[in-house]
């Protein structure tokens, strides 16, 4: 069977694309997978005592676009939920990012929003040119709370101390006056309430989508007829490294079941300082799960193993502009997505990314409703 596109990776990009390709544009489409599973990093499963789990580590659905809110909501049901983040400093569970309860808990003291602004202002370090991590958090904060919340946490998660690391890592956690605690602020905080998977499942129903598991592009490429390529792997893997790797950072996620129904105040807890691992997730709180034991997860950042992070830094970047120059040159081939970019997306915006994609080699709008609208049966 001849296929109009061979699509590389069912994650968000692949999938997203595979769908719009298929029900919309009426393309044959052949969606193929190393994993043997759909959904990529976001792919949840019940484990062995029935706790619904994230494999990859937690997935927390936020955006401030309706269309990809909607888009999305073709294929899930909504279950809304507010992400809160709690780190274990000096012995307490501070809010993350700090705020104005964070200061007053941590230094006994009873300030006002006015006050706490100007108790960040006196403890800033302002540098002129905020180029590194360590420059935006010390120039808003200060050196110890730096110290105290940042500093160790980006070490383990990035192999590299902050002040060798773009400033965008930091800047994307705000420094927060008032007393909100929710890690995000988005207008559509939201769950799928049956599991990304299960959305997944939905997204792919379609009879012009064949997806193949347990399959790398190396294998099929020669064994099957297709038109053009979507490429949702490693760009630097596509081209066999020919510039040399792309660096990354992965992770090794460590759970645990216990035989109660709740073990966290919150979802997340992050451990910047003493413990080898970053974070451990409690997934009932995401989920909204109701089962007698929970499952949490602890995350170890490593650099080997799957590729998660790209690493922002100027070189790395440079790097990447090699691999996409060749790629701009070479015809039938798309690159999309958090690897086949190098660059570090939420889940919405690997979605409005895979849309626009599509609206470009389809001359199609990018997010037109499935036929009767609605969540798809």
């Amino acid at each position: 069977m001849a296929f109009d596109y061979l699509i590389v990776g069912a994650g968000f990009s692949g999938s997203v694309l595979a769908e719009r390709m298929a029900r919309v544009a009426g393309k044959r489409v052949l969606l193929i997978d190393k994993r043997p599973h759909i959904a990529g990093n976001a792919y949840d499963h019940h484990d062995e005592a029935g706790v619904l789990v994230h494999r990859y580590g937690p997935h927390i659905f936020h955006t401030n676009s309706r269309e990809v809110f909607d888009y999305l909501g073709q294929f899930t049901e909504w279950r809304p939920y507010q992400h809160r983040v709690r780190a274990s400093v000096d012995g307490q569970l501070l809010p993350i990012p700090i705020n104005l309860d964070t200061v007053n808990t941590l230094y006994g003291l009873k300030l006002s929003a006015y006050d706490v602004e100007g108790f960040f202002s006196a403890a800033a370090e302002r540098c002129e040119q905020v180029k590194t991590s360590e420059d935006v958090i010390v120039n808003r904060v200060g050196r110890e709370l730096y110290e105290k919340f940042f500093r160790n946490y980006t070490r383990k998660q990035w192999g590299m101390d902050p002040s060798e690391l773009d400033a965008q890592v930091t800047a994307r956690v705000p420094v927060r006056t008032n007393r909100d605690d929710r890690y995000f602020t988005d207008t559509y905080q939201a769950m799928p309430r049956h599991g990304y998977t299960r959305m997944f499942e939905r997204i792919l129903d379609h009879p012009g989508i064949k997806v193949m598991l347990n399959t790398t592009f190396a294998e099929i490429a020669e064994e099957v007829s297709f038109d053009e390529v979507i490429y949702t792997g490693p760009i630097d893997e596509y081209f066999g490294y020919c510039f040399g790797r792309l660096p990354y950072r992965s992770l090794r996620f460590a759970f645990e079941t216990h035989d109660v129904p709740q073990v966290q105040p919150v979802a997340v807890i992050n451990h910047p300082n003493e413990q080898p691992y970053t974070r451990v997730t409690e997934f009932k709180h995401l989920t909204g799960q109701v089962h007698p034991k929970s499952t949490l997860v602890y995350e170890y950042p490593q650099a080997e193993g799957d590729p998660y992070y790209p690493v922002p830094r100027q070189e790395n970047a440079a790097l990447y502009q090699q691999y996409k120059a060749l790629a701009d040159a070479t015809p039938g081939v798309h690159f999309v997505g958090r690897l086949g970019t190098y660059k570090y997306y939420n889940m919405d915006q690997v979605t409005a990314q895979a849309l626009t994609l599509f609206a470009k080699l389809s001359g199609r709008p990018r997010a037109e409703r499935a036929q009767g609208g609605g969540v798809l049966a």
